[in-house]
């Protein structure tokens, strides 16, 4: 019987708090979270300026607003996702069902190295427009401010793909081994086939249609 899955008892137990804020995923999302905030809160608040030719507000990276609202959505996605596989891990344990684990791990798996690469998109976007900007009104400080958490971003966005990927190889390899084909392993005694006679003589029988009968002598021919 499997006694557990995806790095984690089936059994389940008692939530943990101390044990689950030392976890390196639950770090790394607290971590996620916080740079998300910095990220989409900054372009929201300091992101636009206002000029005096202009009466709507551009954005601060080269009044690119597809580049400030690009920022922002995957900012707030962020914030969103590292709530929910937060509570995800915390209810994780308490999961019995081997394939809603996998579900799970799958998704965070999936998630993260999205997420990875779209905040790559976002840092060499922003660090682009940004060395083409201008302005003397924008803050400088808001711009490199989020282009540095959007680099920080990165890291730890791969560092839970990492950890994804090695909670699912585990599950893997304890599936696997739970669940080994004796016909496959090589390592299990072979096995007598039950049909076999272990009564039976061993010495050679003579065939039952073998001429038994001494075979006559030369020919004769019949007497008329």
């Amino acid at each position: 019987m499997q006694n557990s899955a995806y790095g984690a008892s089936l059994a389940g137990g008692a939530f943990d708090l101390a044990n689950f804020l030392k976890q390196p995923q639950t770090i790394l999302r607290f971590l996620s979270w916080i740079f998300s905030i910095v990220v989409f809160a900054t372009i929201t608040a300091e992101g636009y300026t206002n000029t005096k030719e202009k009466d709507e507000n551009e954005c601060m990276f080269h009044n690119s607003d597809s580049a400030c609202s690009y920022g922002v959505g995957v900012g707030v996605l962020a914030f969103l996702a590292c709530v929910l596989f937060l509570m995800l891990d915390a209810y994780f344990p308490n999961i019995s069902n081997a394939k809603d684990r996998k579900h799970i791990v799958i998704s965070d798996l999936a998630f993260s190295a999205v997420w990875t690469f779209l905040w790559f998109i976002c840092f060499c976007v922003l660090t682009s427009l940004w060395s083409k900007t201008t302005n003397e009104q924008v803050v400088a400080d808001a711009a490199r401010g989020v282009i540095a958490f959007s680099f920080f971003s990165i890291i730890t966005w791969s560092l839970l793909t990492y950890f994804a990927l090695a909670r699912y190889r585990q599950g893997v390899n304890e599936f696997e081994q739970e669940y080994r084909d004796p016909a496959n392993d090589h390592n299990a005694p072979y096995q007598s086939s039950p049909y076999s006679s272990t009564s039976g003589p061993s010495g050679y029988q003579q065939s039952p249609f073998s001429n038994t009968q001494e075979t006559p002598g030369a020919y004769q021919p019949p007497s008329y």
